[in-house]
């Protein structure tokens, strides 16, 4: 029988579920704190999602992007990871259910992100494809070279249109990103690779169910952002929204058609709640109603902090903090604090989340950014898009070798290795049967 092997312990035991931006700085601040901190993640890697959509085109390697757990806790003597799905919770008897077996807990938190959101549509759900995890980023590019492959076989335009129409749906940073690298594609990446295939062949589409793309930004920065899509060849559809998907056909809201064998989906994303967690504080949307000290309601030793968290007592954000990075990782910190406050039954403080601002690149010298009152755009704004995102990788190599492929790619005009390693790239369907989806 499978047992998890945890080292027994008299001091009390966290327990934090997922690897992600905020388990892991929780983790990194309880090191020097007198507990067992157990971390359990389905992965046995830290996934750095914001430079997921490069690793799809072709732009970085999936190791530039992932640092396995263990070397960042590799020092951290009072932690212990074990690679596992949580199944449920048997909160009466602080129990977590897992694939491992039982694991007893004296404080729980949840830190399990976010999944893609398709808003309850299964056509589209069975036939899009979402970029959420880093084999979806992999499977997206082994399909998206496949579809280049395979229309070199064809001679009709009219055949080869539908493979080479790449469609994202969603105008968050997420959608604009993803567009702009697919645009650079077309424009740098085709010509060299496959010169016999006209470039007008290939179309890159962006719809937005909403008014402007980047909708957390000012209406200035979304309609410069818009302009810079449009500039690089972007197709970009606004107040449209995607109402069916079969695999070959979108039909949008405003009953246009676009022929196209990739739609590939960013236009929400909801929370992964665990079994066992009352349903009257679990919304629609997968998130999981907390108070101010990231507490689940009704429950004292229970918490939940970034994409899966709800916490509404802040006036700026009534329905809820964005799902990005930075809240995950504030409330892991603050939480942290507050672990150790209650250890020594003093009183804990509430999470008051400072916005640092937002950015997105669009492509090449492209981007936008907001942050402390300043709008930035064009090549300073991707500069430091650039520089904050080398930052908080983790791992010096892998701020290394990040650093290097843009460095040789900017000046190159090349991408990274475009090879398939997936005989099912081809078959969406089966993508994402084989990702559990």
């Amino acid at each position: 029988m499978i047992q998890p092997n945890i080292p027994e312990t008299k001091q009390p035991r966290i327990v934090i579920v997922g690897g992600g931006f905020g388990g892991v700085n929780l983790a990194k601040q309880l090191k020097h704190a007198p507990v067992q901190v157990v971390l359990l993640d389905r992965n046995n890697y830290h996934l750095f999602q914001p430079l997921l959509y490069q690793v799809s085109t072709a732009g970085l390697e999936p190791d530039s992007i992932a640092f396995p757990l263990r070397g960042i806790f590799r020092k951290q003597r009072n932690l212990v990871f074990r690679m596992a799905e949580v199944t449920g919770i048997r909160s009466e008897e602080n129990i977590l259910e897992t694939g491992i077996g039982e694991i007893h807990y004296d404080y729980l938190v949840f830190a399990t992100g976010s999944n893609t959101n398709f808003f309850g549509n299964k056509d589209i759900e069975d036939n899009a494809i979402g970029m959420k995890s880093l084999i979806e980023a992999v499977q997206i590019r082994n399909y998206v070279v496949k579809q280049f492959e395979e229309s070199l076989l064809l001679q009709n335009p009219e055949e080869i249109k539908p493979k080479l129409n790449f469609v994202m749906v969603g105008g968050g940073p997420t959608g604009v990103e993803l567009a702009g690298a697919f645009a650079e594609l077309r424009k740098y990446i085709m010509p060299k690779d496959y010169p016999t295939l006209p470039q007008s062949l290939m179309n890159v589409y962006l719809i937005e169910a909403g008014p402007k793309l980047l909708a957390s930004f000012s209406e200035k920065t979304s309609q410069k952002t818009l302009e810079a899509l449009q500039e690089i060849g972007v197709r970009v559809l606004t107040n449209t929204g995607v109402k069916e998907y079969d695999g070959k056909t979108v039909t949008l809201s405003t009953g246009e058609l676009i022929q196209t064998q990739s739609l590939l989906w960013s236009a929400g994303v909801k929370g992964v709640p665990v079994k066992g967690i009352p349903a009257d504080i679990v919304l629609p949307n997968g998130r999981i109603i907390v108070n101010e000290l990231n507490q689940l309601k009704g429950f004292n030793n229970i918490y939940a902090i970034g994409d899966i968290a709800q916490m509404t007592n802040d006036p700026r954000f009534p329905k809820g903090y964005p799902m990005v990075a930075q809240v995950a990782i504030q409330q892991g910190k603050n939480l942290a604090h507050n672990l150790m406050l209650s250890l020594e039954n003093k009183p804990m403080k509430g999470f008051n989340y400072k916005d640092l601002g937002s950015m997105a690149t669009i492509g090449r010298n492209r981007a936008v950014a907001e942050f402390a009152g300043m709008r930035m755009s064009g090549y300073l704004a991707w500069m430091a898009w650039m520089i904050v995102h080398l930052l908080s990788l983790l791992g010096f190599r892998n701020k290394l070798v990040v650093f290097i492929n843009w460095f040789y790619r900017y000046f190159t005009y090349e991408r990274g290795t475009r090879i398939i390693i997936k005989r099912g790239a081809a078959n969406i369907v089966k993508l994402r049967q084989s990702i559990g989806a």
